[in-house]
């Protein structure tokens, strides 16, 4: 059979594994992956340098499917391939990534292949889509990631990273907010590893694109500083190659291939309409197109022969001969750059350097204090100096996040010099989350900064972050009405509880300096979730620790700041508030009551402790329990039980000075007293 032959036969055998797929699921969306089959087909068969046989390869060409509701086309590619699964530590598990038997349970619990792809579920998904938008994001993260890997790491006698990154995305993907973020900032920094390929087909749920959409696409995207190609076809292979060819030869910018499609293409009745997007189409349908094809109407989930040894026989052959040159390369650097080389190879490993905390700061007392933001900056560099991937930025507030590196050698990541450890995202806080995440993936250690209000704009990053089990620090200051005068546009009420309320997510929010450093140590210890830390704008007392509670009970999440033998009343709380806590507390002692501070950063770190400890801290027998913070009482009534009192925020900020507004709200020294004897008087 001729190779023309074979590569026919493969686009229509992905496209019959989405038909027996989504019909065997009764769910699913074939149109897409029926229509732009032969762009996933041409681009894995003929430019795509990876090697099914080691697929955490680290100078693989990246694959994003953005489009993730098409995810039945990359799960046919990731089985025609023959790419082999590994865990999540790199280890070959010796079976296919994706089996036929995997696409027949296609979106069934349990199945490798979900109803949007995930990372870390199915080897070969370079990280989790869906939420139309942050595909394209992602990529924009894996790219930077790449520019930043080979200008640190390159040699002239040694090019360790010179991949490309491919994002196959859906009008629904370009209509998204996130998109148009990404894009502009990929455009500035002239990212010409990063090509977008657009499925152009002019439908989504609801019909034609022309309902919400009239501008041009393709003028955008040039006005944002990228190339663009159109492809009138997405059936001519050759047409899409000579595109993929003009991305390759492009040295100055991104690239978008706009290639037109037609959903659900080669289905008699249904090629054109929006439902051919997101139904399946029934065993009448399912047979008609087969015949169409020149394919057997009674055939389920076949792969001709050949087809699988033709594709993955491509890759292999390109990918896993790039793959054996790198090796090769990179043992000979190791030779010659042993220091860099280990680096890299702990950082491949998810790893942190050998002493990464060993200069971690610590603050002696002092009344006046700082600002919690100011000590995680002091902290941040240097660990960062100790941490050589460790690198970030803020969507426009890295004066007021303190989230710049200072040290020498630190340096701005801009298209003039990719090698620096300063981002600057400008004011798009959503895709500043979404590129972190796609830095996280590529084995980078990222870190962001905004101000918490405005975590509200990259809640979706934050999720996905959380779902993918990805190590990213999410920076926020101005934590609570503290902000002032800026008033309840910038004043958080909602935030930290909605935070807290996402799973595998580790909200910290330190007390006071050393809390602070104590906070960034264990958010960069984690390897599996994401953290956010929650830090003040106004200074807060630094703690005499020979006085109360060691700071390194942050690690258990809740800790006796003050307070021993049997209290009669528990103060608790977090951040600026514990200070009214242990004001409230002093008095107490003072006037012979048993009381107990607790201070409480973080509410998944107390309760993965055992029971043991968590009794030890909160002793059930005391029920005269006060609680403040200042933001939503939402969840504390865990802690204080149903007779205990939560001081906390019940509406909205205002503008004021910080003084007045803390009075006004009632978070005061006196307010938490009054409430400790109102619970020890039972008049609650």
């Amino acid at each position: 059979m001729t190779a023309d032959r074979l590569d026919q036969l493969a686009i229509n055998t992905i496209r019959t594994l989405t038909l027996d797929a989504v019909e065997a699921a009764k769910s699913g969306h074939p149109g897409a992956p029926m229509a732009i089959a032969p762009v996933g087909y041409t681009l894995w068969s003929r430019f795509l340098r990876y090697d099914p046989a080691d697929p955490a390869w680290p100078n693989r060409d990246r694959f994003v499917l953005s489009a993730g509701h098409a995810s039945m086309l990359l799960y046919s590619l990731i089985h025609l391939a023959g790419v082999q699964a590994i865990d999540k530590h790199g280890a070959p598990r010796n079976r296919p990534a994706v089996s036929l038997d995997d696409m027949k349970t296609f979106r069934q619990l349990g199945s490798v292949c979900a109803g949007h792809p995930e990372h870390g579920l199915t080897t070969g998904v370079e990280t989790t889509t869906g939420p139309l938008g942050q595909g394209v994001a992602n990529s924009v993260g894996m790219a930077m990631s790449e520019r930043w890997l080979a200008a640190r790491y390159n040699r002239p006698d040694a090019t360790l990273f010179d991949y490309n990154v491919y994002a196959l995305c859906s009008d629904g993907d370009l209509m998204e907010g996130v998109s148009s973020e990404a894009a502009s900032l990929a455009g500035h920094l002239k990212l010409a590893n990063l090509c977008w390929i657009w499925d152009d087909n002019n439908i989504t749920i609801e019909g034609a694109t022309n309902l919400a959409v009239s501008e041009d696409i393709a003028a955008r995207f040039r006005s944002y500083g990228w190339a663009t190609r159109v492809v009138d076809d997405a059936n001519d292979c050759e047409a899409f190659a000579a595109a993929v060819d003009g991305f390759l030869a492009t040295v100055d910018r991104p690239t978008l291939i706009q290639v037109k499609s037609v959903i659900g293409y080669g289905s008699p009745g249904r090629a054109g309409t929006s439902k051919a997007h997101s139904d399946p189409f029934g065993a009448a349908e399912i047979a008609a197109t087969k015949a169409a094809y020149g394919w057997p109407t009674d055939s389920q989930f076949l792969v001709p022969e050949g087809v699988r040894e033709h594709l993955s026989g491509a890759l292999s052959a390109r990918g896993g001969k790039l793959r054996a040159a790198w090796t090769e390369t990179f043992n000979a650097y190791g030779a010659a750059h042993a220091d860099d080389a280990a680096a890299l190879t702990a950082m491949f490993a998810g790893d942190l350097p050998a002493g990464w905390d060993a200069t971690l700061p610590t603050f002696p007392a002092d009344p006046k204090g700082m600002a919690s933001r100011d000590a995680s900056g002091k902290v941040l560099n240097a660990l960062a100096q100790a941490t050589p991937w460790l690198l970030g930025g803020s969507a426009d507030l890295a004066p007021s996040n303190k989230t710049a590196l200072t040290f020498e050698g630190a340096g701005a990541f801009g298209p003039s010099s990719y090698g620096g450890r300063n981002l600057h995202f400008g004011v798009r806080e959503h895709v500043m989350g979404s590129i972190a995440n796609g830095m996280a993936v590529s084995k980078l250690r990222p870190y962001t900064g905004t101000f918490l209000i405005f975590s509200d704009y990259m809640r979706p990053a934050i999720r996905l972050a959380a779902l993918m089990e990805l190590p990213v620090v999410f920076v926020f200051t101005h934590d609570s009405i503290g902000v002032g005068e800026d008033g309840p546009t910038h004043q958080p009420i909602e935030q930290l509880a909605s935070l807290r309320a996402i799973p595998n997510l580790l909200v910290l929010r330190p007390a006071d300096a050393n809390e602070t450093a104590q906070a960034w140590r264990v958010a960069l210890a984690q390897t599996e979730r994401p953290t956010c830390l929650a830090l003040s704008r106004q200074a807060l007392p630094t703690l005499d620790r020979a006085q109360y509670g060691a700071a390194d009970g942050v690690a258990r999440g809740g800790y006796v700041l003050a307070g021993a033998g049997e209290p009669a009343v528990i103060l608790l709380a977090s951040g600026a508030e514990a200070h009214l806590a242990l004001d409230a507390y002093e008095r107490l002692t003072a006037e012979g009551v048993g009381a107990r501070v607790v201070s409480m950063p973080s509410w998944e770190l107390f309760e993965a402790q055992d029971k043991n400890y968590r009794d030890a801290v909160l002793p059930p027998a005391v029920t005269a329990r006060v609680a403040v913070e200042a933001g939503s009482p939402l969840g504390w009534d865990r802690y204080v039980g149903q007779a205990g009192e939560v001081i906390a925020m019940r509406g909205f900020g205002a503008s004021a000075p910080i003084g007045e507004l803390m009075t006004h709200f009632g978070f005061t020294a006196d307010g938490v007293h009054a409430a400790a004897r109102r619970q020890l008087d039972g008049t609650q």
